[in-house]
């Protein structure tokens, strides 16, 4: 029997459904989710996987124009996304109208690969809008296959997914049949605690954030974590840990539920909060961190 595989990678500016549509695919929540840009800081790879064919999907950060040296780092994983795709997905919403960096449009109109625009959120838009948006992407990127979806709702997802697999050149597996992802037990430990900052925290304090898992012990029905969240400064350790600790406990205690979920064991989880000046600005920091790699 011949089998396919590839790498299908996913692209678009930031909050137009990228880590919904993954997590979609995959099954699992591989990608946090939160309606703040910049959620999602890595490359993340989801795999599916099938009796004849391997899916090696790739979630990426929104583009954006760096202002610091996170950012920075963040687009060189957009960057590498186009190096070793067969297929490219650009992920737009309703009423959007180009792609933040010119450069990159450049790359995805003139790609020498299958790529699949994807118009997403339809379910808040009517069908007259719907048409206009089609128009104009179909004018905007001539190369690419147009499909309307809502990653949220599911509509049209599968079909999204046959065709991929349509589209996927013959190939043997690039990872073990058995295998979910390329990142380890701490980035989802990391990120889950991430996304608790994310949706309670304002202003600057989700983005000056960074979390360092330092312990992971896992028995057999429990698994002992102690994670270290960083910040730049005094003021914003105490944002996070809140009055007598009580905002802290709230992120421990969401997270801990999550990761429950996630491991499908009970978690003990420790959590810290230390002050690492200007790590978003500091190469050796954001190399420890898993960026600039």
């Amino acid at each position: 029997m011949s089998h396919k595989a590839g790498f299908v990678n996913i692209i678009g500016n930031p909050n137009v459904g990228k880590s919904t549509l993954m997590n979609a695919f995959v099954g699992e929540k591989l990608s946090i989710i939160t309606s703040k840009a910049q959620t999602t800081r890595h490359r993340i790879l989801g795999i599916v996987n099938g009796e004849d064919f391997q899916v090696v999907l790739s979630d990426t950060p929104g583009i954006i124009k760096p202002a610091y040296e996170l950012q920075a780092s963040m687009m060189g994983f957009v960057k590498s996304a186009f190096e070793d795709a067969d297929i490219l997905i650009y992920m737009v919403e309703i009423g959007e109208q180009e792609l933040k960096d010119e450069a990159f449009f450049n790359k995805i109109t003139n790609s020498k690969i299958p790529v699949l625009l994807l118009l997403n959120k339809i379910d808040t838009s009517d069908q007259e809008q719907l048409e206009t948006q089609v128009q104009l992407w179909a004018n905007k990127v001539p190369n690419a296959e147009i499909i309307p979806i809502s990653a949220l709702t599911g509509f049209q997802v599968k079909e999204v997914f046959d065709r991929i697999i349509e589209l996927l050149p013959e190939s043997p597996p690039f990872y073990p049949k058995d295998q979910l992802t390329d990142k380890p037990e701490r980035f989802f430990i990391n990120e889950t605690i991430r996304e608790k900052i994310l949706i309670h925290y304002k202003k600057e304090i989700p983005y000056a954030v960074e979390v360092d898992t330092e312990e992971f012990f896992e028995e057999d029905h429990i698994i002992r974590v102690r994670s270290v969240i960083m910040v730049e400064r005094e003021t914003q350790k105490g944002i996070i840990i809140g009055h007598k600790g009580s905002a802290l406990k709230r992120v421990g205690v969401e997270a801990r539920k999550d990761l429950e979920k996630f491991f499908g064991k009970q978690i003990h989880l420790e959590l810290y909060v230390k002050v690492n000046k200007n790590w978003r600005s500091n190469q050796n920091q954001l190399k420890r961190f898993g960026y600039n790699n």
